[in-house]
């Protein structure tokens, strides 16, 4: 529902220390974000900040040999890859159910209109099949009193 556009840039804010084990990078990063709200689908936008913590461990080091690969990242030819832990620490701070505002009241189920739209006195009447008959007759006998 909500995401980095395709053509979107993500602006990275990044320190790169040489540590006894490899690389450690500490900083942030932000992008743009589109969507549409979870209970009205308006489009929405909005902005995403997160900060970034990763060591990239060099080949042969202690951190290399004792870990698996899944666990910390590797420097390879003397080259880090900053994409999958940028795009997962995006992705994990995106929300499940984005809102266009915190009390959006969503859609109506009868119509479908935006409840922000219908105002407080819209409503739909719905009578049980079994008692439209009757609702029939009596409302014929007000109208025959008249």
């Amino acid at each position: 529902m909500i995401a980095v556009p395709e053509d979107g840039e993500i602006e990275l804010d990044l320190l790169i220390e040489s540590v006894v084990e490899g690389l450690l990078v500490s900083g942030t990063a932000s992008a743009k974000v589109e969507g549409e709200c979870a209970r009205c689908l308006e489009p929405l936008t909005d902005e995403v900040e997160v900060r970034i913590t990763e060591l990239y461990a060099w080949p042969d080091s202690t951190t290399d040999e004792t870990t698996d690969e899944d666990e910390v990242s590797r420097i390879e030819n003397d080259l880090i890859d900053l994409e999958p832990v940028v795009r997962d620490a995006i992705v994990l701070a995106l929300p499940q159910a984005p809102l266009c505002e915190p009390d959006c009241k969503g859609l109506c189920s009868e119509c479908g209109g935006r409840w922000a739209e219908l105002g407080p006195d819209h409503g739909h009447e719905t009578i049980d099949p079994r008692w439209a008959a009757l609702q029939e007759r009596f409302s014929d006998d007000n109208n025959e009193e008249k």
